[in-house]
């Protein structure tokens, strides 16, 4: 029998940006993510920025892979979208999106749901215009350096969106906190973060690469938020749904939470 195949780290290895599209994010048949993935967070994440209280002149993203669906609500209520990348992998394919190349991953169906939210399904064209003028900054990071985006400096942001990073990019727990605490050193007093992540996950399948996943649960994100200075607003927790051995979490989790001033 042969010995399984150690799994990769998402920081010093990185994933096939498009594989990861294809598999988690697209409109083919039988999409079995789509709740969880799609769904869930385009749902809430209407819900949260249509009450208007989450607003101001920068957003930043910091999210895995080349995703782009999570910033339909945002870019109604950010003159200014800066989406830091930790791969020059994960740029290249969004910016063909960002750039309408041809080839580019087609998220129609992802716009589609999120105009219809707002009930304006005659309005995805022009929703992801939008999304397009405000992410005019997409930045390669490091996330080990004090200032990540060295030598820019980026003014201090309202609001930080952060999909499924975390648990990619933390060995450990104390990663985590350490990770989390970066983030908070972005924003604004009072400014807010929007996490949305897989509980009980250990590894994330990308191709033929099995990715290492830092395994937590709904208490520890809340501790955590709550150690480093953070009010939660909102947290909500789906049950997994889709049956699949690509990936093992058990439920997803979106949390709004401010900066404590």
């Amino acid at each position: 029998m042969m010995a399984s195949t150690p799994y990769k780290f998402y920081l010093l290895h990185g994933c096939d940006s498009r594989q990861h599209l294809d598999q988690y994010f697209s409109d083919t048949s039988g999409m079995i993510f789509e709740d969880d993935f799609l769904i869930f967070p385009i749902e809430n994440l209407a819900k949260t920025f249509t009450v208007g209280h989450i607003t101001g002149d920068v957003l930043i993203d910091l999210s895995k892979g080349s995703l782009v669906h999570h910033l339909y609500a945002a870019c109604e209520f950010f003159k200014h979208i800066i989406v830091l990348k930790i791969s020059d992998r994960c740029i290249m394919e969004l910016k063909r999106w960002l750039d309408t190349r041809t080839g580019a991953f087609n998220w129609e169906h992802a716009t589609n749901r999120h105009v219809e939210l707002e009930g304006k399904s005659h309005q995805s064209k022009e929703k992801e215009e939008k999304v397009r003028e405000a992410a005019q900054h997409v930045v390669k990071c490091d996330l080990e350096k004090e200032n990540m985006t060295d030598p820019i400096v980026f003014p201090p942001a309202d609001c930080i969106i952060s999909f499924c990073l975390l648990e990619v990019i933390c060995k450990n727990q104390d990663d985590y906190i350490r990770y989390l605490r970066k983030f908070s050193g972005l924003l604004k007093p009072g400014g807010h973060l929007i996490l949305f992540g897989a509980l009980d996950l250990s590894f994330i399948t990308v191709g033929t690469d099995k990715l290492h996943a830092l395994t937590y649960d709904e208490d520890f994100v809340r501790k955590a938020l709550a150690g480093e200075g953070f009010v939660i607003d909102v947290c909500k927790v789906k049950e997994r749904t889709a049956v699949s051995d690509l990936i093992d979490y058990k439920a997803v989790i979106f949390i709004e939470a401010h900066k404590e001033i």
